[in-house]
C-alpha cells in the first residue's frame, strides 16, 4: 500500500505524504511515488494546481531513520544512486508545468525543507518549524541546496548549512522559503484563497513563467536578452496569450477565469 495518498477534486491534484507515526520521513518508496506522481500529473490536462500536504503532525521530517540505517552498509557507488533518486524526485516537483502549493504544519526538516523549496507556494501554520539539519547527522544538504539556494539569499543559507538549527516559520518567511504564514488551523482557508488567485493566471502560461523563473538567473545578459524577447513574442501570439489580451481590452474575464 502506498504512503502517498491521491485524490483529485475538480481539477486541483491533491498528494498527501501519508506517514504519520514517522512524520512523513522519507523511504526509498515514498521517493519514487512521489516522482511518479508528479511527472503524471505535470502532463495531464485534467489538472490544474498539485496540492501537497503531510498527514498528521509534521509535513515532512526528512529520511525515515530505518532508511538511513540501510545507508551504514552502501557503498559509495550505491549511495550516489541513492540520491540520484532523490535529486530527480526533487526536481520532478520543481519541474512540474502546474503550480505547486504546499502545506505545511509541524516539521519540514531536511529532505522535508527540501520538499518546501521546490513548492511555488508555501503556506505554513504559524508554529510550523524548518530545518537544514543533515549537519547534526554528520552528512551535508547536497541534494536539497540547489533548490534551496534558489529560494534562501546565501548568507542566511551558509550559516544555516553549518548550524543545522531549526527556525519559525516567520523566520522562514524572511528567508523566502514560505509564502504564507497562517494561524494554526488556517491552512485551507489560506488555500482556498491561492487557488482563487492561481485560477487567475493562464494555464499555459504558468509553465512558461516556472521555466523564465528557473531558466534566466542562470544566463548571462546577452543569453536572457534572446530567451527572454524570444518567449515573450512566442507567448504573445498563443491562443491564451491572444485570449488575455482581448479580455482585457474587452473588460472581461478571460475564458480560463471565467
Amino acid at each position: 500500500m502506498s504512503d502517498l495518498r491521491r485524490e483529485l477534486v475538480g481539477d486541483v491534484a491533491r498528494l498527501t505524504l501519508d506517514r504519520p507515526a514517522l512524520h512523513n520521513a522519507f523511504n526509498a518508496e515514498l521517493i519514487a511515488d512521489l516522482e511518479r506522481a508528479f511527472t503524471e500529473l505535470s502532463a495531464d490536462p485534467a489538472v490544474r494546481v498539485v496540492v501537497l500536504a503531510g498527514n498528521g503532525p509534521s509535513f515532512c521530517a526528512g529520511a525515515d531513520v530505518h532508511w538511513m540505517q540501510q545507508s551504514l552498509d552502501y557503498t559509495e557507488a550505491e549511495n550516489l544512486a541513492d540520491a540520484r533518486r532523490l535529486a530527480t524526485m526533487l526536481r520532478a516537483i520543481d519541474e512540474c508545468a502546474k503550480p505547486v502549493v504546499a502545506l505545511v504544519q509541524g516539521a519540514a526538516l531536511g529532505g522535508g525543507a527540501g520538499l518546501v523549496a521546490v513548492a511555488d507556494l508555501v503556506l505554513a501554520e504559524e508554529t510550523a518549524r524548518f530545518g537544514l539539519t543533515e549537519i547534526r547527522l554528520g552528512i551535508v544538504p547536497a541534494v536539497i541546496s540547489p533548490f534551496v539556494l534558489r529560494k534562501m539569499a546565501p548568507g542566511p543559507a551558509r550559516a544555516l548549512f553549518l548550524t543545522g538549527e531549526r527556525f519559525s516559520a516567520a523566520r522562514a518567511y524572511e528567508l523566502g522559503l514560505v509564502t504564507t504564514v497562517t494561524p494554526v488551523g488556517g491552512l485551507e482557508d489560506a488555500l482556498a484563497g491561492a487557488l482563487k488567485q492561481l485560477r487567475g493566471s493562464s494555464p499555459a502560461a504558468i509553465p512558461v513563467a516556472k521555466e523564465i523563473w528557473r531558466t534566466v538567473r542562470e544566463l548571462d545578459a546577452e543569453a536572457a536578452f534572446d530567451y527572454t524577447t524570444r518567449t515573450i513574442a512566442r507567448v504573445r501570439v498563443s491562443p491564451e496569450g491572444q485570449e488575455g489580451l482581448r479580455a482585457f481590452l474587452e473588460k472581461r474575464k478571460p475564458r480560463w477565469n471565467a
